[in-house]
């Protein structure tokens, strides 16, 4: 009785994550479908699961489309997202080392400092961030639209937290060797600490390939565009391309997935560990 209880159990999971599964699904099936069907079977009334002819002209159209340069947007999103990622693991978690290990009679007051920031919406800064941008002339680069966003509060007040659990006798020990904060930060707590730079490179990931205001803003000329600028094109006052805009929106969604898969085992085990291997 109980082991025919405890399949009943399982076999009830096992069709509640199932369920689960394909709601989550639903969204990219939507994206798939309707980037590979004409405006008439977007738009109609009569819903298929399948539409009637699968368009994969609509990718290579919405490549060689000429008033909107949706490659290139690609290619300074991925250029974006990656230097702003590999800037902000830098500095935040140096920062958060130096706040949580190297002895400053200051260091509370810097990190609460650092940490009141995260009280200050965005919409306060953003104005001033565009004037000390514009009058640096930086209007339309990747410079102006990396640079202002490297560091980041919650990267370092999340790389301080886990520098304070990390095991002293690492640090001991290479301190006996002769290393000094610098060397043991890149040869012993780095190395140790993968997942949790995995995790934030992932969140930091996210948020600047999806950012959207501020390369709006910055962004002017159409060589400056990033992809979440380019999918806004597709809807205009004038027009509105949903086949194209389907297809590019399941397009900028792949290097999220590729980040995430390659990235998956660390993210768990900065989640579950201590981060120690």
């Amino acid at each position: 009785m109980d082991d025919a209880l405890v399949r009943a159990g399982r076999a009830l999971r096992l069709v509640l994550l199932i369920a689960l599964a394909l709601l989550f699904l639903i969204p990219f099936y939507l994206l798939v479908r309707n980037g590979l069907s004409s405006e008439q079977d977007i738009t109609s009334p009569e819903w298929t699961f399948v539409p009637g002819e699968l368009r994969w002209g609509n990718v290579r159209e919405l490549f060689d489309d000429p008033s909107v340069p949706f490659a290139r947007s690609l290619l300074n999103s991925a250029l974006i997202a990656v230097a702003t990622t590999l800037g902000t693991l830098l500095l935040a978690s140096l920062a958060g080392y130096g706040l949580a290990r190297i002895p400053y009679r200051h260091a509370n007051k810097v990190f609460y400092g650092i940490l009141g920031t995260l009280l200050v919406p965005a919409a306060v800064t953003f104005v001033p961030s565009f004037v000390l941008v514009s009058s640096l002339g930086w209007i339309s680069t990747l410079r102006g639209l990396i640079v202002p966003t490297l560091f980041s509060a919650f990267a370092c007040f999340v790389f301080r937290q886990y520098f304070l659990g990390f095991p002293r006798e690492l640090e001991d020990a290479a301190q006996v060797d002769g290393l000094g904060y610098w060397r043991t930060y890149w040869l012993v707590v780095v190395p140790n600490a993968r997942p949790v730079f995995a995790a934030v490179g992932t969140i930091v990931f996210l948020g600047a390939w999806n950012s959207f205001l501020w390369p709006l803003v910055i962004g002017q000329d159409q060589s400056a565009w990033t992809v979440q600028v380019a999918l806004s094109s597709f809807t205009t006052s004038q027009v509105i391309r949903l086949h194209e805009l389907f297809v590019a929106a399941a397009v900028s969604i792949l290097p999220l997935l590729l980040v995430f898969l390659c990235f998956q085992r660390w993210i768990v085990a900065g989640v579950e560990r201590s981060g120690i291997d």
